[in-house]
C-alpha cells in the first residue's frame, strides 16, 4: 500500500484567497516529496468554490513539479470533453517533460451541468466524447502523422511537439465514480483507476473495483498488478475527539460546497447520467459518521487510522494507493501537515 496526496480545494474568494491556498498546497507537495509520498494530484473543475480554485491541472503541477525531484504528479482528473485533444495533449506533453517523466494523467467525463453548459457541450455527448478525446490524446503522444476524422473532431495528419519522455506516453487512469462498466472497460485497456469510494458507498465502490480487476485479468494482464488510486479524506491528531471534530467540520462545508455545485441536477437529466438527478441533494447525502464507519474518511489518532486502512485492505487490497485528501482550504494548513507528518512517520512505513 502506498500513499499520495490530492489537492481537491473546497473554497471561495470569501473563504481564502487563491494565492494562499496555492502556497500552502506547494508547500505541502515539497514536504510530502521530501517525506516520499507516491504522487501529488488536482483536480479540473470551474466556476464553483466545489474545485473551482483548479480550473486547470496543469500550471499548479508544473509549479510542483520545479520545485520536487521523486514524487509523481497525477491529473485527478482532466475532462478531454472541455479540450481540443491537440491542446490536451500537447500542454501535458509539456508538463510530462518539465517534470522529466513523472507525469500520470487522470481522465475523467466531468458530472456537473454547469460546466457542460458553459462549454456548450451536450451532456448526452460526454461518454462518446470522452473516448475519442482519450484516444486522440494517446495518438498523439505515440504516434506521427495523426489523422482525426470523427464525430467531435477533424484534423490532421499532425505530429504533436513535443514528444513525451516515454515513447508510450504517460501511465493513463480512468476516474470513475458510480460505473462498474466504465471501470471494466478500463480495466481491460490496461489504464488505471482513480476512485472515490465514498460516493459509491462500500458495497457499490466493492463492485466497482472487482468489475475493474475483471476487465484487467480480461486484459492478459497479471492479476494484483492492477494500478488503483483511492482517494480518502484524512485528519490525524494526537486526541481523537479533536481529529473528529476537525474532519467532521471540513466534510460538513465540503458537503454544502458540493450540493451548490451540483444542484443543477435537479432540472437535468441525461442518458449518460442515469440517476444523477440523486446528485441534486447530495450534500444532504454525505453523512460524516457513515463514511467514517465505512472507514471512507480516515480520521481519528495514528492507531485509529491504522486500523482503519488494515480494515480497508482486507476489503479492497492492499496493492492500492491511497490519495490522502488532506486540504480542501477550509481548515489551517497545520492541520494538514500534522497529517501528512503522521502518515511518514507512524503509518505508510507499517504498509509499505
Amino acid at each position: 500500500m502506498r500513499f499520495g496526496i490530492t489537492f481537491f480545494p473546497a473554497v471561495g474568494p470569501g473563504d481564502l484567497p487563491a494565492h494562499r491556498y496555492f502556497q500552502d498546497a506547494l508547500d505541502l507537495a515539497v514536504c510530502a516529496d521530501e517525506r516520499g509520498f507516491h504522487h501529488v494530484k488536482t483536480v479540473e473543475h470551474y466556476f464553483f468554490p466545489y474545485g473551482g480554485y483548479s480550473p486547470d491541472p496543469v500550471p499548479f503541477l508544473a509549479a510542483v513539479a520545479a520545485r520536487t525531484r521523486n514524487i509523481r504528479i497525477a491529473t485527478g482528473a482532466v475532462i478531454p470533453a472541455f479540450s481540443h485533444p491537440i491542446q490536451l495533449a500537447g500542454k501535458l506533453a509539456v508538463l510530462d517533460n518539465l517534470s522529466g517523466g513523472r507525469l500520470d494523467v487522470g481522465f475523467g467525463r466531468g458530472f456537473l451541468p454547469d460546466e457542460f453548459a458553459a462549454f456548450g457541450v451536450p451532456l448526452d455527448e460526454s461518454r462518446a466524447r470522452f473516448d475519442a478525446g482519450v484516444e486522440l490524446v494517446h495518438r498523439l503522444w505515440t504516434e506521427e502523422e495523426v489523422v482525426a476524422d470523427g464525430p467531435f473532431h477533424h484534423f490532421g495528419p499532425v505530429t504533436l511537439l513535443p514528444r513525451p519522455v516515454r515513447p508510450e506516453g504517460p501511465d493513463i487512469f480512468v476516474a470513475t465514480a458510480t460505473s462498474p462498466a466504465s471501470a471494466e472497460q478500463a480495466g481491460r485497456l490496461g489504464r488505471g483507476l482513480q476512485a472515490v469510494p465514498a460516493i459509491a458507498g462500500r458495497d457499490g465502490f466493492t463492485e466497482i473495483l472487482a468489475a475493474y480487476r475483471k476487465g484487467w485479468a480480461d486484459g492478459g494482464r497479471t492479476p494484483g498488478t492492477e494500478p488503483v488510486q483511492i482517494s480518502l479524506a484524512a485528519f490525524i491528531a494526537d486526541d481523537r475527539d479533536e481529529a473528529l471534530a476537525l474532519g467532521s467540520r471540513d466534510e460538513q462545508l465540503y458537503s454544502d460546497k458540493i450540493a451548490e455545485a451540483t444542484g443543477a441536477w435537479a432540472r437535468n437529466r441525461s442518458a449518460d447520467y442515469p440517476g444523477y438527478e440523486n446528485l441534486a441533494n447530495v450534500g444532504a447525502l454525505l453523512h460524516f459518521d457513515k463514511r467514517l464507519a465505512e472507514d471512507h474518511i480516515l480520521a481519528g489518532t495514528v492507531d485509529d487510522v491504522r486500523a482503519q486502512l488494515t480494515r480497508l485492505g482486507a476489503v479492497y487490497g492492499t496493492d492500492v494507493t491511497i490519495s490522502l485528501t488532506i486540504h480542501s482550504g477550509n481548515l489551517p494548513i497545520e492541520v494538514a501537515r500534522r497529517t501528512l507528518d503522521a502518515v511518514a512517520d507512524k503509518i505508510a512505513p507499517e504498509f509499505a
